[in-house]
């Protein structure tokens, strides 16, 4: 019985057909603005960038998530699809890649800008705020216990016998 593939546009796309189609479209300097990968910019040639690429697997990560959500414009998926590797991911079915994002060097560095812009502004907005409830102090009868300075101590008895809490 045949399975039923995946819809994903990287399945059976091979390293060299997908990077042609990039360098095709886009260019080196764009693509080395857009993945800051030194194989796109350094006497960028397709069979230096493809052994790179083929030996260094979070390059190859970030060139095909690239291709997926640039190039070929898949909506994001799910945390749980997002945490699997590009060529694991699956897509419902009838949902067809769009054309392209137009991108320039100048394009890519006011993206950048504005996400570390965006960045630097949600750091401010939550300086101070404990992020995560596990950070936040427990109070127990009038006594604060940190527990994110590393102590491991339990509060103090409340038995006047046993002062040390043990």
């Amino acid at each position: 019985m045949i399975e039923k593939q995946q819809n994903n546009p990287l399945h059976g796309l091979s390293l060299d057909t997908m990077v042609t189609e990039l360098v095709d479209f886009y260019d080196w300097k764009v693509l080395y603005a857009a993945l800051r990968l030194e194989c796109f910019n350094l006497n960028p040639s397709m069979e230096a960038t493809i052994k790179f690429l083929k030996k260094t697997e979070w390059a190859r990560e970030r060139v095909e998530s690239f291709y997926l959500y640039r190039f070929k414009r898949m909506p994001k998926g799910s945390m749980a699809q997002l945490e699997l590797k590009p060529r694991a991911r699956g897509f419902a079915d009838g949902i067809a890649p769009r054309k392209p994002q137009t991108l320039t060097v100048e394009l890519v560095a006011e993206m950048r800008e504005k996400a570390a812009a965006d960045y630097q502004s949600m750091k401010k907005m939550n300086r101070g705020a404990p992020r995560f409830a596990k950070d936040k102090p427990k109070q127990q009868d009038g006594y604060v216990q940190n527990r994110s300075s590393g102590a491991k101590r339990s509060a103090p008895s409340q038995d006047p016998k046993n002062p040390w809490g043990k």
